[in-house]
């Protein structure tokens, strides 16, 4: 039987290392971004943890190889894991003064170094305690080795892709601490069964597992519209989340403001919408447009609103969902397709006047949209003197990424303009590139309506005009294009995103964390 245990272990140890990795950037991604460095410290604290669990493992598996004693990690760990989403929101706040870098590797190492110690531990272990004689020691290894390396990889592919969007982060949390105290529970109970303080030593740590359980799935996190809270999804790509706040509704993508409409008007309420709609101006009548990007659907809306025929890309089902269930988008007002950006423009035959290219992720665009194979390929879907697009965020208007971004556009397109919207001009904002193949001179002016609006200078409005009041050609000296083959975009956008996810905390207060 012990070796039918010692196998149960193995492989419930490998699901969960790598379910607990995957599942870590949905727990921390929505306050310090889905970015590279997010991925790689949750890398880097998976295999530290790993490799100091071998290291231990098997010294205290030589000294103390017993099943109790294996039994007993694997109950720690999944008591640890049932601790996690408990644990979330005083470890962020914890973390937060130390800068983002510092605290998304700090606040990773806290909550998820413990339990994969433990559960590298579980190898040398199960080694130990299977292995009958020297002769039979490599093939012993071998076996527990592909066991938890299956398990790890059914692990993945059902984590991924059916368990986070269907079952939710914390209740997935919830599963894999109960699976691993479960395990512990009947490792226990082989070596026990028949003595009565061991019943009772099972009992306890079953109640204390229940409890922790209830505690934790109390915990999680669940739309509470009179909070605030008007929905949260976990879609394959990202957890969504509908805010409002102070008269205004926000479309979060893992933390990050997607779209901002007023909850009185349903108007956009982000400024770099109002400039995205500055392409119309280019044009005597209405036309096709190609959107890349979804979000709320609010540009969708104001080319409909103009006549114009509107196609829009979006990769992610749930983002469709809530944009047409809390942003008043109309799908039958415009094609809406679910597809990847970059795959649509392959595919489709279609020519549009104009293509925005608004497809950020929570910290940065996808680094295959903006690389000189995908803007030829937008290129070809435009008209012979049709305009792209392209939504940035810089942290000024000399940022590097607008000199990295341009110089690659240039590579397809002799006109490249920028419309800048951050004041003063070295603060974080939205600044759009514009790209085509002949100058870029619009038939008419942004409407400048202050005898209208006395407040129009704190509203879109006056972005449209600040934007085309202070356009620029980029300098693109020094710059090298981006391409499929080298795109060090990743890492400028990480400079971006540690600025952004600071005034973001700043925005949404302290029940940012709770939210």
């Amino acid at each position: 039987m012990n070796r039918y245990y010692i196998s149960v272990v193995v492989s419930v140890g490998g699901a969960a290392v790598l379910a607990l990795e995957i599942l870590g950037t949905r727990i921390l991604a929505p306050f310090y971004g889905a970015s590279l460095f997010l991925w790689s410290a949750l890398i880097t604290v998976t295999l530290a943890a790993l490799s100091a669990g071998y290291a231990v493992g098997g010294n205290r598996a030589d000294r103390n190889g017993s099943v109790a004693t294996l039994s007993r990690i694997i109950g720690i760990a999944g008591a640890w894991v049932l601790l996690i989403p408990l644990m979330k929101e005083p470890m962020l706040t914890l973390t937060e003064p130390l800068g983002l870098r510092a605290a998304v590797m700090l606040a990773a190492t806290l909550l998820f170094f413990p339990p994969l110690f433990l559960l590298g531990m579980i190898s040398p272990f199960a080694i130990r305690l299977r292995t009958s004689s020297l002769a039979h020691v490599g093939r012993t290894a071998g076996n527990l080795y592909a066991i938890s390396t299956l398990a790890s990889v059914a692990s993945a592919l059902l984590t991924g892709f059916f368990l986070i969007p269907n079952v939710g982060v914390t209740r997935l949390t919830l599963i894999i601490g109960g699976a691993l105290v479960l395990t512990s529970l009947w490792g226990f109970n082989k070596r026990t069964e028949a003595s009565r303080s061991g019943v009772l030593r099972n009992a306890t740590l079953l109640v204390v597992a229940l409890i922790l359980g209830f505690l934790a799935y109390a915990a999680e996190d669940a739309a509470d519209p009179k909070a605030g809270l008007v929905a949260i999804e976990q879609s394959p790509y990202a957890e969504l989340r509908v805010l409002d706040r102070n008269g205004i509704r926000h479309f979060l993508i893992d933390g990050g403001i997607h779209s901002m409409i007023d909850t009185a008007t349903g108007e956009s309420s982000h400024r770099y919408t109002a400039v995205m709609n500055l392409p119309k101006y280019f044009y005597r009548k209405a036309g096709t447009i190609l959107l890349v990007g979804l979000g709320g659907g609010t540009l969708v809306k104001d080319y409909v609103r103009d006549g114009w025929g509107v196609t829009a890309v979006e990769i992610d089902d749930g983002v469709i969902d809530l944009a047409e269930r809390y942003f008043g988008l109309d799908p039958h007002a415009a094609s809406i397709v679910h597809a990847d950006g970059r795959q649509f423009l392959m595919t489709t035959e279609e020519r549009y006047n104009v293509i925005l290219l608004d497809a950020f992720g929570s910290s940065s665009i996808p680094f295959h949209l903006i690389t000189v194979e995908a803007f030829r390929l937008a290129a070809q879907r435009l008209t012979q003197n049709g305009i792209l697009a392209v939504n940035l965020e810089t942290k000024g208007w000399d940022d590097h990424i607008v000199g990295l971004v341009a110089a690659t556009l240039k590579e397809v397109f002799p006109h490249v303009l920028a419309l800048p919207m951050a004041e003063p001009p070295n603060r974080l904002g939205n600044l759009i590139l514009l790209a085509s193949n002949k100058p870029l001179l619009p038939l008419r002016e942004p409407e400048r309506n202050e005898t209208l609006d006395p407040d129009w200078r704190y509203g879109p409005g006056y972005a449209k005009v600040h934007a085309w009041d202070n356009q620029f050609e980029p300098d693109t000296r020094n710059f090298i294009p981006l391409t499929d083959n080298l795109n060090p975009v990743d890492l400028r956008a990480e400079e971006i995103n540690m600025i952004a996810r600071g005034e973001l905390h700043q925005y949404f207060g302290a029940e940012g964390k709770s939210w």
